[in-house]
């Protein structure tokens, strides 16, 4: 028995009169309230707006004053009519829980319900809670499936598909079921029901691939959430290679093992640095190098018009990230986001101010393995809480590249487009570049495709050095504000590169290994 199952069934053992189940899963609630309606030899009645009540409760002759009451007011003066032991199920009730006149009733109802053996069960997939009967209703979330549900799920599915259908292919191994249960975790029953059967169609087999597709539907039907397709790699990535380190040996700390093993889940990483030095990139590589699913917050679309519209976007941001976990939530430019958070209260009245709230303790206290990235250019916009230690695992700063660095990054771009970097002087591009970040080092190889092309032969070495000279890099135009970032980082962060000259035991290839 679940702690959810245990829940319920002490509140109706202890008469607990107005309960209120928050699910999206009716089916599988049903099942459970008449197993423990069974079990408490209690009669169970079940109401819809469509059909009333099942079975019906008995009624004396219909009054002309009786008929003239609307469905919902009909179903709550019908409960007082109940003579025995029972649990009443009314389902999507909410919407008329802001009508005054049944919100009175309710309120009339409840002391007879107490002296009485009986339970009102409001199932809605939504919470709509009045604050007249805040102090009467008790509240109740039913959490998704869990592993074990899953997994018996799941072989049920085989074991049909086995005798039913033997073309499908339904002999897994414990560790592909381990992977299934792990893909289909955040999914309701009824999602893994469909989700399969598609599997069944599209492969004859039942496939991680087509799961995860179903959660790119939850994160798209959010709204709030976009579902990034990560392509890129840490081949992409020139340079960093502490972070790549660090990285590497948090790539199976979300796994099974991992949890027997008796290590926390990693909270997240902020990348803070300079513009254009591959904070993004490196974020979307993570995704890749861990393979898992990324998630994209766009804080802009969290915030709402209407009153208390951004505080209920975020908490479907997280509710949704943990459904789709385990996974990594990307947001990038962090501190745009959360920009005004210090003068909320004055801008916009506090709603900001909230928003960050819950996303910080939310960072603090979440058990779901949900791996943040975090980017962000200018560190003094960002909320001194934000950086305190417990909501980050570690804070990198990413500065601009260093030589031999350089030299990575232009190979990486000109293998791209299809060039051999080996016939090209990376090293004398690479002193030219002082200063230059990877965005701009990108745009000079791009730049000397254009020349090269517009004059009709292969790029060269000089095609990109021209346009070397004539790029005035970020470094120059913004000194002191990237000087002064340096020297707030120096003591406070993690440098993401080893400084120029140093040697270590290992060296860290580009795509995330070590040798």
């Amino acid at each position: 028995m679940t702690d959810f199952e245990r829940e319920l069934s002490i509140l109706i053992k202890a008469r607990y009169p107005l309960i209120y189940l928050q699910t999206a899963e009716e089916a599988r609630v049903e099942e459970l309230i008449k197993h423990l309606a069974q079990q408490r030899g209690k009669r169970l009645h079940t109401w819809t707006f469509t059909r009333g009540y099942e079975p019906p409760i008995p009624a004396p002759a219909e009054t002309a004053s009786a008929r003239q009451l609307t469905p919902e007011l009909e179903a709550i003066t019908q409960l007082l009519r109940l003579q025995d032991d029972a649990l009443v199920v009314l389902k999507d009730f909410h919407p008329y829980l802001s009508d005054q006149r049944v919100i009175r009733l309710l309120r009339d109802l409840y002391p007879r319900l107490q002296r009485a053996r009986r339970t009102v069960i409001f199932l809605s997939p939504v919470l709509k809670l009045p604050p007249e009967l805040e102090k009467q209703i008790t509240v109740l979330e039913m959490p998704l499936p869990t592993r074990e549900e899953i997994a018996q799920k799941i072989q049920e599915i085989l074991l049909v598909l086995k005798a039913s259908q033997p073309e499908v292919h339904t002999d897994i191994t414990p560790q592909e079921l381990d992977e299934l249960v792990s893909a289909a975790q955040g999914l309701t029953m009824d999602e893994i029901e469909n989700v399969c059967a598609r599997s069944v169609v599209e492969h004859k087999a039942l496939k991680v691939a087509a799961i995860l597709s179903e959660k790119q539907q939850i994160v798209r039907k959010s709204g709030v959430l976009e579902y990034y397709d990560a392509r890129e790699t840490m081949s992409d990535v020139g340079g960093l290679d502490l972070l790549k380190e660090w990285l590497r040996k948090r790539r199976a700390a979300l796994s099974k093992e991992a949890r027997e093993f008796g290590l926390p889940a990693p909270k997240g990483v902020l990348l803070l640095g300079v513009q254009g030095t591959g904070k993004s990139l490196s974020a979307k590589a993570i995704a890749s190098l861990w393979g898992l699913p990324m998630l994209r917050l766009d804080v802009g679309r969290v915030f709402g018009s209407l009153v208390g519209a951004s505080e209920a976007n975020m908490r479907m941001a997280i509710r949704t990230a943990e459904a789709v976990a385990p996974c990594i939530l990307w947001i990038d430019e962090l501190e745009k986001g959360f920009a005004g958070v210090q003068g909320s209260g004055v801008s916009d009245s506090g709603t900001t101010a909230r928003v960050f709230a819950t996303f910080l303790t939310w960072m603090q206290d979440k058990r779901a393995p949900v791996f943040v990235v975090a980017t962000a250019n200018d560190v003094s916009q960002l909320p001194p809480e934000l950086l305190r230690k417990g909501r980050f695992d570690e804070i990198f700063f990413i500065d601009l590249p260093t030589p031999a660095e350089r030299e990575q990054i232009f190979a990486i771009h000109l293998r791209k487009r299809g060039r051999n970097p080996d016939q090209y002087d990376l090293k004398k591009l690479a002193r030219a570049t002082e200063g230059f970040s990877g965005a701009e080092i990108e745009q000079v190889v791009v730049a000397g495709l254009f020349t090269a092309f517009d004059a009709g032969r292969e790029l060269t070495t000089e095609d990109m050095l021209e346009e070397v000279r004539h790029t005035v890099p970020l470094s120059v135009m913004m000194r002191e504000e990237i000087e002064e970032l340096r020297t707030w980082a120096q003591l406070r962060t993690r440098p993401a590169s080893s400084p120029p000259g140093a040697k270590s035991n290992r060296r860290v290839r580009t795509d995330g290994k070590t040798r």
